[in-house]
């Protein structure tokens, strides 16, 4: 039996994100892992505890899962997304290895002085500056991390890497 893999990240968000997470499933099963992916769980439809059920079946995979690998690019800011970083932080909790991916190695501070949008939202405030492409508590929380793009999913083969030299 394959490991199980969490796969953990924005991509829930995608248009077209079930596909999208086929494909990433895929990808895994090339790797030699089985994905889990957020949306394979079943949540009713109706919007009543509709956020407690994803919640809930989400915390079930990750429960179910071997590793979990995670898209830790910037989302909706200079930031990986919340929900992703809560998904690594409870993996780790629970004794899990965890490899996470972004697009490049660059910096925080080389990302926010690249942007167009890098000005901070309050000027009395620095950005962490330890040369690593993540806040020092994730960074230093994760089992390995990985570079590569999402484009032709280079990132996940390159975490997935990673992740078969802890097995």
């Amino acid at each position: 039996m394959s490991p199980h893999v969490y796969l953990a990240g924005p991509e829930v968000f995608y248009p077209d994100a079930r596909a999208h997470g086929r494909r990433m499933q895929a990808v895994c099963t090339q790797a030699g892992f089985t994905g889990l992916f957020p949306l394979d769980a079943e949540i009713p439809a109706t919007p009543a505890g509709q956020s407690l059920a994803i919640f809930q079946a989400n915390r079930a995979l990750i429960d179910r899962a071997h590793a979990v690998v995670a898209n830790l690019r910037d989302f909706r800011g200079f930031e990986p997304d919340s929900g992703t970083v809560w998904e690594v932080s409870y993996a780790l909790a629970r004794g899990k290895p965890v490899v996470g991916y972004c697009p490049s190695p660059a910096t925080i501070v080389e990302r926010v002085q690249a942007s167009p949008h890098g000005r901070l939202f309050d000027p009395r405030c620095t950005v962490e500056d330890f040369g690593m492409p993540l806040n020092l508590m994730l960074a230093h929380s994760l089992s390995a991390i990985a570079y590569g793009s999402e484009t032709d999913f280079a990132g996940l083969r390159a975490a997935l890497a990673k992740l078969q030299a802890l097995f």
